[in-house]
């Protein structure tokens, strides 16, 4: 299975906010979107980092309250892991494990196609375990 069905179930949007943007701002939209992280573009398409709940604590012990005025390329991730649609989840799973992240923006050729997180990952598996569930209790009422 592929992070394109994900992507189905889900959707392709995004979250963005500029590289200039105030830490305030990118806390509101954390809330108002209910996500833990933001891909950070200037222009939409491509990808100049990523700006998560933990980058703003971490700001938060190094800045003290003063983080809130500063803007989120001072904050930002820069170097983005990234996937694409055709990758396997299993694939992108073991990455998000091995470098202790949790959103990873799907791209489709350097352009941001969508985002997904450990999240959409634990709902598509547990969407399977049930349908898994559902096909065997058919299975054994009807007696076969």
């Amino acid at each position: 299975m592929t992070v394109e069905k994900i992507l189905n179930q889900k959707g392709t949007h995004a979250s963005v906010v500029a590289p200039d943007a105030k830490v305030a701002d990118v806390i509101a939209t954390l809330e108002s979107e209910d996500v833990g992280a933001l891909v950070v573009s200037a222009n939409g398409l491509t990808i100049d980092g990523i700006i998560s709940e933990r980058d703003i604590v971490r700001g938060l012990l190094q800045h003290g309250p003063s983080v809130l005025d500063h803007m989120v390329r001072e904050l930002m991730t820069k170097d983005v892991i990234t996937c694409t649609a055709d990758d396997p989840v299993a694939g992108v799973m073991a990455i998000m494990d091995q470098h202790n992240i949790r959103h990873v923006p799907v791209t489709d050729e350097n352009v941001l196609a969508g985002i997904v997180s450990i999240r959409d990952i634990n709902k598509l598996r547990l969407d399977e375990v049930q349908a898994e569930a559902n096909a065997m209790r058919e299975y054994i009422s009807s007696g076969r």
